[in-house]
């Protein structure tokens, strides 16, 4: 089922992502509020969360796609029915703001679920690389390998090591909006994932710094960077030296580069899996989300 638990989507930037689902052999079925809008919110929450309930409720429906992040998956994440979630996982794609969902889920139900593009489909951002990833994480239970890049923001960015743990996260903004809330996962033994879009680097920063000062990331077993995409910095100081100064000191290897995120060439890998960062090989791989 298709689904917009954040910000609203149009049926026409939707086209293109239908045909490839249907390419893939899958029959798409929309929520029945998934073009629904109240500003920058896709419809109420309870519009909203009742699209998600539906969707783990009805035995027909086998994954749950959302169109795309935006704004608010926060907002209705604690009107979603973990217990139908329990009895019937399925496999959650989305990221961006889904980060919001993806945490509740793995809170509520220890759901694994995939960090991947919207329905919402841009060809030119998610070629056709990003298109068989997405579909090669939602359909395969093989292994998802994603291999640093030099030619991402990020691949400055590295302490040696090899570190196995649940990879959990995604967007900065959201991974730090849940501070203090019952989602945060507890990430001791688990390898972080971060990701984010236009922010600046004191943002980042600063972001960063409170997720240290909160105690999240201590105990963490591995940190692997997706991307950081048109993050502006004004003051010259440089995305790599920044992330280096906020995470190089934890005691725990460190991957960049890696093409996760809101960039060109994005790719799909599951999170709430156990994974593997090798920052001395360059390479991340995490068991599949679906089995």
């Amino acid at each position: 089922m298709l689904v917009s638990p954040a910000g609203p989507t149009r049926p026409e930037r939707m086209e293109r992502g239908l045909e490839l689902l249907e390419s893939w052999g899958l029959r798409a079925v929309l929520g029945p509020h998934a073009y629904d809008r109240t500003g920058y919110l896709a419809g109420d929450d309870a519009a909203r969360a009742a699209d998600v309930n539906q969707a783990f409720a009805d035995p027909r429906i086998r994954g749950v796609l959302c169109t795309r992040g935006g704004y608010g998956a926060q907002r209705m994440v604690d009107a979603v029915d973990m217990a139908a979630v329990r009895r019937d996982p399925k496999v959650v794609a989305g990221f961006s703001d889904i980060t919001a969902l993806q945490f509740a889920l793995w809170r509520g139900a220890r759901l694994a679920s995939v960090h991947g593009p919207g329905v919402a489909w841009n060809d030119e951002r998610t070629p056709a690389e990003s298109a068989e990833s997405l579909r090669s994480a939602l359909m395969s239970t093989d292994p998802v390998t994603v291999a640093s890049l030099p030619t991402e923001d990020t691949a400055g960015v590295r302490v040696p090591g090899l570190a196995a743990g649940p990879l959990l996260g995604g967007n900065l903004c959201l991974i730090a909006a849940s501070v203090g809330t019952p989602d945060m996962p507890d990430l001791t033994g688990a390898i972080l994932l971060v990701e984010e879009v236009q922010e600046p680097l004191y943002k980042i920063d600063r972001m960063l710094t409170h997720l240290r000062r909160a105690g999240a990331l201590d105990g963490l077993a591995g940190v692997a960077l997706g991307q950081f995409t048109d993050c502006s910095d004004d003051w010259g100081t440089g995305l790599a030296a920044m992330l280096l100064d906020r995470l190089g000191d934890l005691g725990v290897p460190v991957l960049g580069g890696l093409p996760i995120g809101h960039g060109q060439g994005q790719l799909s890998v599951p999170v709430g899996a156990l994974a593997t960062v090798d920052a001395t090989a360059g390479v991340l791989t995490v068991e599949a989300a679906v089995g």
